[in-house]
């Protein structure tokens, strides 16, 4: 607070309180750190790569992510590139089976990925942190408060924010998992899932990243 008042020091006609300073500066920083680019361009597979079974297609403008229950292998949708701090949003809509949003991956392990997820699903557990090949659930949400921020079968925005050891799941705009200084991966690729073993059916559009 003694930071915001010294630069108002200068002119008390124009910044005649300290909230007018911050609320100033809050706008600015906003703005600035708001600006997200595309990470998946809209209308191809550009800079990404699919590994496993499943079956990826583009549809009016999203990405439609397919399996079969007789099909016991996962399928993935891979990011070329590796990132480490980031903030990444999407919207997904989960129509049957189990999905997830991985971040900081290795392509490796059962599954074919190892690494967090950000957990997709029509029913339960969404925005929960799972780790594959690894501690397993590391933030699961309850039923009831799943049914505070998921939407059953509508589009949902899911955005992840890993910053060193922290990360910060929100669906909706609503917390839904948040762990700090976790030993897990510091970096790796973004993946999107469909899981095997079950009919799957996911969506997924408007994916942006923000790298830090």
């Amino acid at each position: 607070r003694r930071h915001t008042r010294s630069l108002c020091d200068w002119s008390s006609d124009v910044c005649s309180s300290d909230l007018l300073c911050i609320a100033l500066t809050s706008s600015t920083s906003s703005q600035a750190a708001e600006k997200f680019t595309r990470l998946w361009d809209g209308k191809s597979l550009a800079g990404w790569h699919v590994i496993g079974k499943g079956d990826w297609q583009m549809v009016d403008g999203a990405i439609r992510g397919k399996n079969v229950k007789a099909q016991q292998e996962f399928g993935h949708l891979v990011t070329d590139k590796s990132f480490r701090d980031f903030t990444i949003r999407l919207k997904y809509r989960a129509v049957s089976g189990n999905s997830g949003l991985y971040f900081r991956i290795e392509e490796k392990g059962f599954s074919g990925v190892t690494g967090f997820q950000a957990e997709i699903d029509p029913d339960k557990d969404a925005g929960g942190l799972y780790e594959t090949n690894g501690r397993g659930w590391v933030s699961q949400p309850t039923p009831e408060a799943v049914k505070t921020w998921y939407l059953p079968g509508k589009w949902n925005e899911m955005t992840v924010e890993a910053r060193g050891r922290d990360v910060t799941v929100w669906v909706n705009g609503k917390v839904s998992a948040k762990i700090k200084n976790d030993p897990g991966r510091i970096d790796g690729k973004f993946a999107l899932q469909v899981h095997g073993s079950q009919d799957v059916e996911v969506w997924f559009k408007d994916i942006e990243i923000i790298e830090r």
